[in-house]
């Protein structure tokens, strides 16, 4: 499958399913607006995304009475893959050390993700 380019908020249901491996659109708008509280969702609007995720083929759907069931069909990582390759081609013209760079730079990082960071650097270093 190809590269399927998913915005903001259909990452955020993408990642509830994940999470539970299937869900009806009822509990995913909860869950979204318990995991964003500062940014609420309607249902309605999650009624929408999730046609359009299926369109894109990135979910699935069957029956359960009548309430349809949503699944994945895209797995994370691949979709995490296809993501991060399409930023770090668009805003760091391919270099992941610019990235990594901006990020220390720019953003918070934990002691616990810096500690994270170091052990790939050396683990890398060491097959190289």
């Amino acid at each position: 499958m190809t590269a399927t380019k998913l915005g903001a908020v259909q990452m955020r249901i993408m990642q509830v399913l994940w999470d539970n491996e299937k869900a009806p659109a009822r509990l995913i708008t909860e869950e979204l607006n318990r995991l964003h509280p500062d940014d609420p969702i309607a249902h309605s609007t999650v009624q929408t995304l999730l046609r359009g995720l299926m369109d894109k083929g990135a979910i699935t759907h069957h029956t359960r009475g009548r309430t349809f069931v949503f699944e994945p069909v895209l797995k994370e990582e691949k979709v995490r893959k296809s993501a991060t390759r399409d930023l770090l081609k668009r805003v760091f013209d391919g270099s992941a050390g610019d990235l990594v760079s901006y990020l220390l730079a720019n953003e918070k990082v934990s002691r616990e993700d810096l500690d994270k960071i170091k052990k790939l650097i050396n683990e890398k270093a060491k097959k190289k």
